[in-house]
């Protein structure tokens, strides 16, 4: 799905040589050509920076959004984009609303003072669109669902969710979930806060299927502490701290021990492998469902 050039670590926080690292996700309903253009003519004109460029092309159809905003929400950045079909741009402008991403439609200056100018109504034109069945209809709806219910919102009314994710901070839930919903899945996720009971949403939800996702401690703490630089976060809390993290990964783990959550160490998975291992925990699941019970043994 993604044709990103390369891949962005979450501790990045510098480039070569002490230079600002721009993390810049281009998306384009054709080659690309053009938004690669106008970013890297932006980018001439600024000083001391590296760029870790991740483009894709030809995104013509509303089920390519979740897959994209997993990436971006994996490896924040700024995003141009090129797309002009209403439903795509919108809900691709909105997800990285919801992440709090900058999302520039690199036409938009140019139309909009053609337009004052001309005085001509604006009218965006697209290339032909896919096919759209019923799949399609189903990966939007699931994208709705997951951007709505994302880092515990709507936490009290969950039970339409296929999955729920739980897990302590940066656990990788946000960008697992879009990923999931890229596939037609509904997925929400919550995040596990120390001293703070869970929602009772995610305890009285019976249809879900609810996994724990969790990180090895000292990774997790390195992580949070990377992410607390980006933010020019310069004190030393819990929240990074070696010795609490790892108490909060245990309590996480008891936590879903205790509902009997399966739990799934995400340390050194790929987003998309972890997705994989939740979709086969599901259809598993639904299987089990469907299944009659064995016919009662003859007195």
């Amino acid at each position: 799905m993604s044709d990103a050039d390369s891949a962005s670590s979450p501790q990045d926080t510098a480039g070569k040589n002490g230079d600002k690292l721009i993390i810049l996700h281009l998306v384009s309903h054709a080659s690309g050509e053009m938004v690669e253009m106008i970013a890297r003519n932006a980018v001439a004109q600024l000083d001391g920076v590296t760029i870790d460029r991740h483009l894709w092309k030809f995104v013509r159809n509303l089920g390519l959004v979740p897959g994209i905003l997993a990436e971006i929400a994996r490896c924040r950045g700024i995003v141009f984009h090129s797309i002009a079909a209403t439903d795509i741009r919108e809900a691709l402008e909105h997800g990285c609303q919801h992440l709090r991403v900058p999302c520039i439609f690199v036409l938009d200056p140019f139309v909009s003072r053609l337009a004052e100018f001309s005085g001509a109504p604006v009218r965006y034109r697209t290339a032909a669109r896919d096919f759209i069945d019923e799949d399609y209809y189903q990966r939007v709806e699931a994208m709705k669902f997951t951007l709505a219910h994302d880092d515990g919102q709507a936490s009290d009314d969950l039970e339409d969710a296929d999955v729920i994710l739980v897990g302590v901070s940066r656990a990788t839930k946000t960008p697992t979930c879009m990923y999931l919903a890229s596939r037609g899945i509904k997925a929400a996720n919550v995040p596990v806060v120390p001293g703070v009971p869970l929602p009772d949403g995610v305890r009285m939800a019976k249809k879900p299927l609810v996994v724990g996702l969790t990180l090895q401690p000292k990774v997790l703490a390195n992580v949070r502490s990377s992410r607390l630089q980006r933010l020019a976060e310069e004190s030393t809390t819990a929240y990074s701290e070696a010795e609490a993290v790892a108490q909060e990964v245990l309590e996480a783990r008891r936590l879903c021990a205790r509902h009997g959550w399966r739990v799934i160490d995400v340390t050194s998975r790929p987003i998309e492998n972890t997705a994989a291992f939740i979709l086969e925990l599901l259809r598993k699941r639904n299987e089990a469902a469907e299944t009659p019970p064995p016919a009662a043994a003859p007195e």
